[in-house]
């Protein structure tokens, strides 16, 4: 421990360390140059780029640092998203993003929670981490700018779907007060024809509430489909790593033109990775054991990562048992859970939802195709 201690300290005293607490109007600069230093703590304007270039001088001249010593920065994963990333990299800040999750924090009682609190703590993790600790946080992985850019698309289809949902829904719920139920589709819903349970029309200011639904609606569908339309082009004209890669997804029946391009823009094209365990924990579809002497169970998934993803997984799941009927993982998934009832295929289909992720990932990099799977013929 001594000798960690000695060997943070030798190699700190040629190197700045500094956290961010990034906020809306402010950001606060906590900085060292190893434990069991008192911090330099300052306030700066938010964004400005002048005032943290001038504070990284006046931090280097207070430690004794020369001008062209090396910095090594962090802050949390927040609304201000990669673009601080990239530009304390090219300031030449050796820079990470940590995820919000990953830092602790005392369980004993009711915390305290400060911009400063805050600030000492990522100082503290990264000075741990310079001193060679392992698993002490979880970093983002920062995509390229034109990786990110990809993303939009595939999270605006699902933005799009989700408020068109709550629209229908509104619909729905309204016209239920009024003992009004609509069988089948909203698209093509005429409110003048609308009776109540009473065979009245619909009073006047529920009318133009539900005529305003109605064209929101309308938007919406415009919206989605548009979105789909240049998802399929993007799929099919570009010629980048994340087209390629959709466009080799969507050979394989049962998967679509979301999932393939989901999957592509989010993890396959730009992110490492190295095996399939680590995909597995990147979705969220792996269990989160519980041990404590005697005591051993299993209370769920760790539903890590984006929700979409682990969504469509197991949609893809389900679509693969229908249209996959003769590959090696349906024959699985009905000799383990298909005869043990609805929890059981519940439980077995998150299992398959994993495995099947970790099929494509293979199929995408390594060109295997899953044992059994069919693909399309046109």
């Amino acid at each position: 421990m001594t000798a960690t201690t000695h060997r943070t300290q030798s190699s700190g005293s040629q190197t700045l360390f500094l956290s961010l607490e990034l906020s809306k109007s402010t950001w606060r600069i906590t900085s060292s140059i190893g434990p069991g230093l008192s911090p330099r703590e300052r306030q700066v304007a938010a964004g400005s780029a002048a005032a943290v270039v001038a504070e990284l001088a006046h931090a280097k001249r207070r430690f004794g640092l020369s001008a062209d010593a090396p910095v090594r920065s962090c802050y949390e994963a927040g609304r201000d998203g990669f673009w601080v990333h990239r530009w304390l990299t090219q300031l030449g800040v050796d820079n990470v993003i940590v995820d919000s999750s990953s830092i602790e924090v005392p369980r004993r009682a009711r915390r305290a929670k400060t911009d400063r609190i805050d600030g000492q703590k990522l100082l503290a993790m990264l000075l741990r981490v310079a001193g060679g600790e392992r698993g002490v946080w979880k970093v983002v992985h920062v995509p390229s700018e034109a990786a990110e850019d990809q993303r939009h698309l595939a999270r605006t289809l699902h933005a799009v779907k989700r408020d068109r949902t709550r629209a229908m829904n509104r619909i729905r719920s309204l016209l239920a007060t009024q003992g009004v139920t609509v069988a089948g589709s909203l698209l093509r819903f005429d409110v003048t024809r609308v009776r109540r349970w009473n065979g009245q029309p619909l009073l006047p200011g529920l009318h133009r509430r539900l005529a305003r639904e109605g064209e929101h609606l309308a938007q919406l569908t415009a919206q989605l489909r548009a979105c789909d339309v240049e998802q399929r082009a993007a799929v099919r004209r570009q010629h980048d790593n994340a087209a390629e890669q959709a466009r080799r997804l969507r050979q394989l029946k049962g998967v679509g033109w979301n999932a393939a391009w989901l999957y592509a823009t989010e993890i396959f094209s730009w992110r490492a990775i190295r095996n399939g365990r680590e995909l597995g924990a990147l979705a969220g579809l792996v269990a989160a054991p519980y041990q404590s002497g005697a005591t051993q169970r299993t209370p769920g998934i760790t539903k890590a990562g984006h929700r979409q993803w682990r969504t469509m997984a197991v949609q893809l799941a389900w679509g693969w048992l229908r249209y996959q009927p003769t590959s090696a993982l349906t024959r699985w998934y009905l000799a383990r859970f298909h005869a043990g009832g609805p929890r059981a295929r519940r439980i077995g289909i998150v299992a398959l939802a994993r495995k099947l992720l970790i099929a494509l990932w293979r199929y995408v990099d390594q060109r295997v195709v899953p044992d059994g799977a069919q693909l399309k013929t046109t």
